[in-house]
């Protein structure tokens, strides 16, 4: 994690299987995906290169809704989001955001520390799901 409150793992999987599987594993968890934006192909439109880069963007009112109770300006870190990426060597990367980040940067008062710490739980287990290589 850098001082932005970014954590990024490696992914066994390609871009886009990354964000398939982190999709799949969110609605399965009761949360909605609002929007999924494929950079890469936006740039390829443009006429530009981008390395496969993708989105998700996703959360739960019953989640987010409470720290914009405390500070409605946290609605610009909210919802959550993840990005899978490739890098120069082909290696594929999935990034997001910590709530507890979110939490610092918009100074969310001490009540809101047990939903914070339960969204950084839960969002930490469902991105090493989603970059892990099947044992079945």
């Amino acid at each position: 994690m850098n001082s932005e409150g970014l954590v990024t793992i490696a992914s066994k999987h390609s871009v886009a299987g990354t964000i398939n599987r982190l999709a799949s594993i969110v609605s399965s968890k009761g949360l909605m995906v609002f929007a999924r934006i494929d950079h890469g192909k936006g740039a390829r439109d443009a006429g530009l290169e981008l390395r496969p880069t993708e989105l998700l963007i996703f959360g739960h009112a019953k989640g987010g809704t409470p720290l914009m109770q405390d500070r409605q300006i946290a609605g610009l870190d909210l919802p959550l989001r993840a990005l899978a990426w490739e890098d120069e060597r082909g290696a594929v990367w999935l990034s997001y955001q910590l709530a507890s980040w979110v939490a610092s940067r918009h100074g969310l008062g001490p009540r809101r520390a047990a939903a914070v710490e339960a969204i950084d739980r839960g969002l930490s287990v469902m991105c090493a799901v989603a970059v892990a290589i099947d044992l079945a």
